[in-house]
């Protein structure tokens, strides 16, 4: 493996606004703004979407609707802090690189190694949950070896070139996207009553408020609701961390922070509208077949279980792809940062990182096998002590927006091309949600809630002392190595 000469065009480096044009050494402009569009209207659309809003429906009624809008609002806000950093300083340690400066290397360490273990975690859930699927199409595979076969397919994938990872999640994300965009228009027509052919005795505006109403189970399902949703909201960012391997990474940062309302107001609020105006929300077939299912499956649409299947190998497909992707560009940057193996910044000819995917890709096989073998126990853990990082990383972008706003308005005051709103008042604003969520999380005992945010703080708390005393380490060698250079002097 040989280091290639960095990008061009890239931008600005990890000292931040103003310096070096050099962001990312190694890495290559290999994404395409088509990719990064695709990117990011794929990133907020998860499979969680699909087989996760019936339980939240199931909670909280209509009512979910103000817990996607709740959620919605605070990643779009999260997001447009992040862009404001990202548009000035472009790197595929995003968040991380810009902690490391505003809060300390403390902070860019431990959210970058906290971020990574969300995301290889996630690798063994989506490739188990491909595997189910396609163990129903194809049954004389066994479960274990789709799995395998998943991740060495997308591993192969994102070795050959970031342009290859690129047109995978092009095609990926623009499926989800259209099916989306399919149930959504359908759904519409049958909700008022003019899509021909169609069974919509059962569709209507009428039940938002006819069983129940709005609410049925209290404003307070309205938060717990929130508890259900606020996770499938993650990879928002990940179009942040892609735009250091484009050809202009500040047009691609502006561009997908600006697009993120729309993106969340149409794939979440609407498609979730769709469903709760399609059926009533305590409709069984909602929580045996899923609420995607259950709303085709009432306007007579054939095979709408086999359709749905396909849609969410899909997007399991597309999360895998982008979360081995983001992993490996995080481990990749805490590498060229020194906060990790100096191997794991090291590229190929075309500007791939294989040591850092490699690393991350095994993670991910040694937690499927788990997964297989403990799913009860170290797998659980495993789950739960990931679950509340993406909360974390939230809070920590915002953190970092307060003090990088002002780094970048004395540095380079030219570059704040991305503004967040009403700073610092939605800034703080913001942390104040985020804090609330948390603590509200420790309240739940039904859904795991407390016990996520427990485990999640305990390994959030040993990755930190780990940060810490790396960097009294460091400072303690650094320091003895001044004390040996003065004594030569003299």
């Amino acid at each position: 493996m040989t280091s290639q000469p960095t990008l061009s065009k890239a931008g600005n480096g990890p000292e931040g606004p103003g310096g070096p044009a050099e962001p990312d050494g190694g890495l290559q402009a290999g994404l395409k703004n088509r990719h990064l569009s695709m990117i990011a209207i794929g990133g907020v659309i998860g499979a969680g979407l699909f087989v996760g809003s019936s339980s939240g429906i199931a909670t909280a009624g209509p009512g979910i609707l103000l817990s996607y809008a709740l959620v919605g609002t605070m990643v779009v806000l999260v997001m447009r802090m992040l862009g404001e950093m990202s548009a000035a300083n472009p790197t595929s340690g995003s968040f991380s690189a810009h902690a490391d400066r505003a809060l300390g290397r403390w902070a860019g360490f431990s959210i970058g190694w906290l971020y990574w273990f969300f995301w290889v975690v996630v690798l063994a859930i989506e490739a188990t949950a491909g595997a189910v699927i396609l163990e129903s199409w194809v049954p004389a595979v066994p479960q274990w070896g789709w799995a395998l076969i998943v991740m060495l397919v997308l591993t192969a994938t994102n070795l050959g070139s970031v342009g290859s990872y690129g047109e995978f999640e092009f095609w990926f994300a623009g499926i989800k996207v259209v099916a989306i965009g399919a149930f959504i228009v359908i759904g519409g027509l049958a909700v008022f009553g003019v899509l021909p052919g169609a069974d919509t005795d059962s569709a209507g505006l009428g039940n938002l408020t006819e069983h129940g109403g709005f609410l049925p189970h209290g404003p307070g399902s309205i938060l717990t609701g929130i508890l259900l949703v606020v996770f499938s909201f993650m990879g928002s960012e990940i179009a942040t961390l892609a735009a250091g391997e484009s050809e202009n990474p500040q047009r691609a940062v502006t561009k997908s922070t600006n697009s993120v309302i729309w993106r969340i107001g149409v794939f979440y609020l609407g498609s979730i509208f769709v469903v709760v105006t399609l059926l009533p929300w305590d409709s069984e077939s909602i929580q045996k077949d899923g609420s995607y299912v259950a709303a085709l499956n009432s306007l007579g649409i054939a095979n709408a279980g086999e359709i749905m299947k396909f849609i969410v190998l899909t997007s399991v497909l597309s999360c895998l792809n982008s979360g081995l992707y983001t992993a490996s560009r995080m481990a990749f940057s805490l590498g060229r940062r020194g906060d990790a193996p100096k191997a794991f910044a090291r590229t190929t000819a075309r500007g791939v990182p294989m040591p850092a995917i490699l690393a991350s890709v095994a993670f991910g096989f040694v937690a499927v096998f788990f997964n297989y073998e403990f799913p009860d126990s170290v797998f659980l853990f495993l789950v739960n002590s990931s679950g509340a990082v993406a909360l974390f990383v939230w809070l920590v972008i915002c953190l970092s927006q307060l003090r990088m706003r002002k780094i970048i308005e004395r540095e380079t005051p030219e570059k704040l091309v991305v503004r967040m709103w009403l700073y610092p008042y939605l800034t703080w604003a913001t942390i104040a949600l985020i804090v609330f969520v948390l603590g509200y999380m420790l309240t739940d005992t039904e859904h795991d809630g407390r016990q996520t945010v427990l485990l999640s703080l305990l390994v959030a708390a040993v990755v930190v002392g780990i940060s810490l005393v790396m960097e009294k380490l460091r400072r303690g060698k650094d320091s003895r190595s001044r004390e040996s250079s003065d004594a030569g002097q003299v």
